[in-house]
């Protein structure tokens, strides 16, 4: 079995009760992440003109249960969830079918293969970049500016100060330093316009395509 199916089966099993078993820090960071994502959908009102004739797109990886993507289907046109785990998607789709949502889609795919071609305004994710390596967030950053978004909203466990014991699982988890993180996004041809740090180990980061 691959890392990742090995992946997927661990939040197949976790699906059910995902929601509910949360954290305040996670929620606090997701609502960072649908916040930032929201104030720049927002700007195509204000003379940013949208990537597709159809108006903006939002593609939301790692999405889990489809926390970011619901909140912000109002916000866009379309907006295109990707997750490697079918049982998190199933629970995705049901709470869009409960709340008549019919501008989101749910698929599977991963951060180096969304499965998804087409234009991007923004790209988000929330909590799950951290289950790469470092050389694997670098690729994945550098796949999501290959689909030119005008901007990428990423909440994560991030690493502001080094902790004294890991605040993490290694076995399943790897956070990143803030600093590899600008880096690799800079590298990719993003500017970092805001760095929010909800605990020494939990953040988001906005990064928008150099102009």
């Amino acid at each position: 079995m691959s890392d990742v199916d090995a992946h997927a089966e661990r939040f197949d099993a976790k699906a059910a009760d995902y929601d509910d078993s949360n954290s305040p820090e996670y929620r606090a960071c997701l609502e960072l992440v649908i916040d930032h994502a929201r104030e720049l959908l927002r700007r195509s009102g204000d003379g940013v003109t949208a990537r597709s004739d159809s108006g903006e797109v939002l593609l939301d990886l790692g999405t889990g249960t489809g926390a970011v993507a619901l909140a912000l289907a109002g916000e866009a046109d379309r907006v295109v969830g990707r997750d490697v785990s079918e049982g998190m998607l199933e629970r995705a789709r049901r709470k869009a079918d409960e709340r008549g949502v019919g501008t989101v889609s749910f698929d599977t795919g991963r951060f180096r293969e969304p499965a998804y071609e087409g234009p991007v305004d923004v790209v988000t994710s929330n909590y799950a970049l951290h289950h790469l390596d470092d050389a694997g967030k670098r690729e994945a950053i550098g796949t999501i500016a290959a689909l030119e978004p005008r901007a990428f909203v990423l909440g994560d466990l991030i690493y502001f100060a080094e902790p004294d014991e890991p605040a993490h699982d290694p076995s399943v988890d790897d956070p990143a330093t803030v600093g590899h993180l600008a880096d690799a996004l800079t590298d990719a041809g993003f500017v970092l316009t805001a760095v929010e740090r909800v605990t020494d180990g939990i953040g988001v980061l906005v990064a928008e395509r150099a102009r």
